[in-house]
Order: C-alpha cells, then sequence, then structure tokens
C-alpha cells in the first residue's frame, strides 16, 4: 500500500481510516508518528507502549527505538501484500560506538596546506574569493569528526526518473512515496543499514519522522552495512525549495547516485548544472540508466554508449576497465532487473570505507582549481638584479650622485691650485670674485626646476619597478606589489634630498697628498726668486747695489717661468686623485640612494613577492603540481 503524503491531502484527496478509526490528519500522523487517540495501529507496533501516545515515536538521539514511520506501519498491517516488514533497532539493547573518520597522510597534507593558504591569503583576496576553500575546510573537519564506518550516498535524479522506486528497491521495502503525481519526494529521506549514523543524518537536516530502516534481510544488510542512503527531490523541481534542499545536501553527502531515464539522460540542466561541474567527483559518482524495461531489444547498450559519450564531454571519467572513475549501469528498478549489480557495486564501494576522504579529496581539488587564476601564474616572476640595479641608478640620477663626483673632484683641483698655485694667480681670482659676486635669481629658478626634476625621476623609478616586480602575478598580488610601491614612495623625495645634502660633500677641505707640502715649498721658493730678484734689479737702479743684471734678471726669470710650472705639474699631479676623491663622493652618494630606495620601496615589494612565493608554495601542495 501507498502512503498519502501531505501534498496528496492538501490537493483534497484523504486517506480513509483503517479498522473502523476515526480519520486523522496525515500531517500530524507523519510528523508525530502516531495518532493522538491511540489507535489500533499504533497497538501493532508497539502494543506495550499504546497507552502513551507520546512515546509512539521515540527520539533517535535518545538511545530508544526507531519509529519507520506511518508508510512502514502500514505496510506491515497489509497481510495481503508480500512486503518484508522493516526492521525496528532498539539502540538501547544494541549500543555501538561509531569510530570518527581518519584522513589519510596525503590528505591531512593538503588540509593543511589550504587552511594555511586561506590564512595568508585573508588580507589580499576578498571574502568571496576564499569563501568555497573555507567552506571546504569545515566541511571536512566536521566529516571528520563524524562515523568513518558510514558512506552517505544520495540519490538524485530529475521528475519522473524512477529514483524513489531505486531507493524502495534498495531498502527492500517501499519507504520513499512513488506515483504519477510531480513532484512526488518534497523533502530528504533516509535509510540506514546500521547503527551509529544519526549524527551523520543530523548533519543532512533530515529529521527523525524522515529517518528509515531497511527490510530484515541477512544478507541485504550485511552487503550494504555503513550505508546511509539519502534519496533527493528532483533536483528540476518546479519548486524552488525542493532545489535548495538538493543542492545542499549534495555539498554534503559522501557520493551520490545519478538516476536518469530514457527520455531525459541528455537534459542540459542535469548536464550543466550538475554533471559538468562535479566532474572531479567522478570516483564518489554512479550514474544509472533506470527504466530499461520501456527500450526494445538492443536499445539499452545504444543509450548507455551515448550516455558515457555525454559525460565524456563533461569530463567525467569512468571506472570501465578498473581505473578510478564514475560508474555506470543499466537497471530497472520496476523488474529489478540490474538491482542486484548495483547493490553489489554499491556494497563494495561502503566496504572500501574510501568515500568520504575521496569526496574531500575532490572537494579540495575542486576548490583550488577555482582559486587557480588568483595563485598560478606561466611567467617567471620576482624582481632581478637587474632591475634591482636600474632602479638604484634611477634614484642615484635623481639626487644627482655623477654631478656630486664631478664637483667633488672639482673641489679637490680647486684646493691643490689654492695650494699649489702662485700668489699673484690666486690674487687675481679673488679679484675677479669679488667683482663679479652671483645675483642669486637665476641659481633659484634652476634650483626649483632641478626638484622638480628630479621628482619626476624619483616617482617615474618607483613606477618602472613596481610594474617589474608585478608583471607575470595573478591580478591580486600584482595589486599588492604596486600598492606596497606607492606607500614607499611617499616622501621618497624629501628623504633623497635630505640624504643628498648629508651624504654629499663631506665638510671641510678635502685632504691633500703627501706631496703637496714638497710642491707649496718649490712654489714659495719660485716666489722667493721673483722677488729676490726684484729687489736686488731696483737696488741697483737706485745705486745701492753694483750693477750686475745678469744674475737678479735670472734668479726673476727662474721665479717666473718656474712659479707656473710648479702649478702645472701639480695640476696634472692631482688629476689622479681628484678623480678618486670624485668617484668615491659619487659611490658614497649612489649607495646613500640605494639604501634608501632599498628600505622604502624595494623592501616591501620584496614582502609582498616572498608572501606570494608563500602562497604559491601553499597552492603546490594543496594541488600537488608545481603552478609554474
Amino acid at each position: 500500500m501507498t502512503a498519502v503524503t501531505d501534498q496528496d491531502h492538501d490537493q483534497g484527496h484523504p486517506e480513509p481510516a483503517e479498522d473502523g478509526a476515526a480519520e486523522s490528519p496525515p500531517e500530524e500522523t507523519e510528523a508525530s508518528g502516531a495518532s493522538p487517540t491511540g489507535s489500533d495501529e499504533e497497538k501493532a507496533v508497539e502494543p506495550e507502549k499504546a497507552d502513551d501516545p507520546d512515546d509512539a515515536v521515540p527520539d533517535t538521539d535518545s538511545g530508544t527505538a526507531w519509529d519507520d514511520g506511518l508508510i512502514a506501519r502500514r505496510v506491515n498491517e497489509t497481510a495481503g501484500e508480500q512486503q518484508p516488514a522493516p526492521v525496528v533497532e532498539s539502540r538501547a539493547s544494541a549500543p555501538q560506538t561509531a569510530t570518527t573518520l581518519a584522513y589519510d597522510g596525503a590528505l591531512r597534507s593538503r588540509l593543511d596546506a589550504l587552511r594555511e593558504l586561506v590564512g595568508l591569503s585573508r588580507t589580499r583576496l576578498d571574502s568571496r574569493t576564499l569563501a568555497e576553500a573555507g567552506r571546504v575546510l569545515d566541511e571536512a573537519a566536521a566529516r571528520r569528526r563524524l562515523s568513518g564506518q558510514h558512506t552517505v550516498v544520495a540519490i538524485a535524479g530529475a521528475t519522473g526518473s524512477g529514483k524513489s522506486q531505486l531507493f524502495n528497491a534498495l531498502a527492500g521495502v517501499t519507504i520513499s512515496e512513488t506515483g504519477v503525481r510531480r513532484p512526488t519526494t518534497a523533502a530528504p529521506i533516509a535509510c540506514s543499514w546500521s547503527d551509529g549514523a544519526a549524527s551523520l543524518i543530523d548533519r543532512l537536516g533530515i529529521p527523525p519522522r524522515l529517518r528509515r530502516r531497511p527490510a530484515q534481510h541477512t544478507d541485504a544488510e550485511g552487503q550494504l552495512r555503513g550505508l546511509v542512503l539519502v534519496d533527493l527531490p528532483d533536483h528540476d523541481s518546479a519548486a524552488v525549495a525542493h532545489r535548495e534542499q538538493v543542492d545542499r545536501v549534495l555539498a554534503l553527502v559522501d557520493a551520490v547516485i545519478w538516476v536518469v531515464d530514457p527520455e531525459k539522460y541528455a537534459d542540459a540542466v542535469l548536464h550543466e548544472r550538475y554533471l559538468r561541474p562535479m566532474a572531479g567527483h567522478a570516483e564518489v559518482m554512479f550514474v544509472v540508466l533506470n527504466q530499461t524495461d520501456r527500450l526494445p531489444g538492443e536499445a539499452t547498450e545504444q543509450v548507455l554508449d551515448d550516455l558515457r559519450r555525454l559525460l565524456d564531454e563533461d569530463g567525467i571519467a569512468l571506472g570501465e576497465y578498473g581505473e578510478p572513475g564514475a560508474t555506470v549501469l543499466a537497471l530497472s528498478a520496476l523488474t529489478g532487473d540490474g538491482i542486484g549489480e548495483l547493490r553489489e557495486a554499491l556494497g563494495q564501494f561502503v566496504a572500501e570505507r574510501g568515500a568520504a576522504a575521496r569526496r574531500i579529496s575532490a572537494d579540495v581539488d575542486a576548490a583550488a582549481w577555482g582559486l587557480r587564476p588568483v595563485y598560478a601564474t606561466s611567467r617567471r616572476t620576482g624582481l632581478s638584479e637587474e632591475a634591482r640595479d636600474e632602479f638604484a641608478a634611477r634614484l642615484a640620477d635623481a639626487v644627482g650622485a655623477t654631478a656630486a663626483g664631478e664637483a667633488a673632484e672639482r673641489a679637490w683641483l680647486r684646493n691643490a691650485n689654492r695650494a699649489c698655485g702662485t700668489p699673484w694667480l690666486r690674487l687675481w681670482r679673488w679679484y675677479q670674485d669679488r667683482r663679479e659676486p652671483p645675483t642669486g635669481r637665476l641659481p633659484l629658478r634652476a634650483q626649483a626646476d632641478e626638484e622638480a626634476t628630479a621628482r619626476q625621476r624619483v616617482e617615474q623609478a618607483v613606477r618602472t619597478v613596481a610594474e617589474r616586480a608585478s608583471g607575470g602575478l595573478p591580478a591580486p598580488w600584482a595589486q599588492a606589489v604596486r600598492e606596497a610601491a606607492v606607500r614607499g614612495s611617499q616622501g621618497l623625495p624629501e628623504a633623497l634630498d635630505d640624504l643628498a645634502a648629508r651624504a654629499g660633500l663631506p665638510p671641510g677641505r678635502p685632504p691633500r697628498p703627501g706631496w703637496w707640502p714638497a710642491a707649496v715649498l718649490v712654489q714659495a721658493s719660485m716666489t722667493l726668486l721673483q722677488v729676490v730678484g726684484g729687489l736686488w734689479l731696483a737696488g741697483q737702479i737706485v745705486g745701492v747695489m753694483a750693477p750686475n743684471l745678469g744674475v737678479p734678471v735670472l734668479l726673476m726669470a727662474a721665479g717666473i717661468i718656474g712659479g707656473p710650472l710648479v702649478e702645472w705639474s701639480c695640476r696634472m699631479a692631482a688629476r689622479g686623485p681628484a678623480r678618486r676623491y670624485g668617484m668615491e663622493a659619487e659611490r658614497r652618494l649612489r649607495e646613500a640612494a640605494a639604501g634608501c630606495g632599498r628600505a622604502r620601496v624595494l623592501d616591501p615589494l620584496a614582502a609582498e613577492l616572498l608572501r606570494y612565493r608563500e602562497v604559491r608554495e601553499q597552492y603546490s601542495r594543496v594541488t600537488g603540481v608545481g603552478v609554474g
């Protein structure tokens, strides 16, 4: 006998009362599991508790007996039908402790890497990008705390595919309602073949009134021991709430049996919305072609071949020759043809106790593939030494390191000229400086233009190094690198100006080489010869000294010629030290500018690149392969 659901009642098809009992609303009967008046139906199930209506439906978590609900009770009472009686399990008399699920080392490592990846990426990626990865981690942790001895398998299909009929055939008893009215299944119904699955079913959000037990077949129960089978509403139901329940439960179960029929096995909704996105879950997927009794002759094989072709186009691997993949079967839930083959395959699948881990692993694969655009790259990333050197060179040019070195060289030469030059030449230069002082207006304008140009050079250098550092990075990390460069460039021109003032020319006069005192002494000697010769000639002119033009003229000529000659020699000798002095000043300024740029720009860029390398390594651990 087929029970009447809430929808039947709403459509005006009340169920007639049995054994002369008064009619009661099906909603109350199914919700409570017993008639509030204590009818004969209650006594058929639990005669010892017929006087207490509140005990007719025990709580599944209280340790008392399971209640198979309205449908199963009526099946028991129908003596004319050859339906086996469902099991009424007493968990109080036979307690069983469920062993929690254990992941192997590889899966634990991938989950740890995914958790580390999400933690490192929270400051760089938005929450929507990381939402799926976070959901996978939460579901993996929740599933791990539950039973590892049970495998939760959902039966999903389109309207009229016969999934509820297949559900009943596997259970060996009419549990899920079947009929021509659509949709028939309004809420998920669970059937457990063994104890200890209550927490798993709680996780699916299936209430106790929709939990059933299979028929008392010892062989079948042993074959499918540990199975929790869930009959889902139609995935193409006109009711939005039904589709939402399907999507919710499919994200939580360990495996899925997709039931298709010869008419709708190529339905675009099934392939585009479900099968294609779940292609990575092929190892925990069964695809069953139902209603083969409607196909004549060899049409079943033809439809199966076309179904396999469509699954291959969806990217679903088929385990036809022992390799990991989806299992494709043909059967008829109405006639029972092929049910034994599905039961055997399902029993072997459940006995392996690996579906939950494979499901989690496939979820991790799917989450990693969704994150690939924000982590993977096909180009070499990082900041090369050439780019670093170019950035330092641009900053050195901005602070005028070359000009500072040339100025230091000229200062060294001027100092040498002052020390080794003739007194008369130094006096002339002093006079020229006093006669033509600088006006000050032109240098101020030139200084302002120079500062603006230097600022532009600094900004250009920062933009260039940021583009090179972000080249090839995924968009979020490239944006983070550019933002780090912009933050570091704030105040960089002012810092370089201050640096140039402090690290430019050293205070005081440039150092003098050891030969300078000798050159100064020679130059003083030349000057003394000129003075002696001049005084000698003057004494002869005034008659103080005896006339003798040769010696004073020779002395004066030696001083006049020797002074410039000594000055020229010192200038030639000073070029080498002056050049080295200028290069040293330029080197100090370049190093100071490079250090400032490294501390303000390059180090933040390196930190961002290091963070990206860390997340890329974690992403490689999650995927198990390199990401380029």
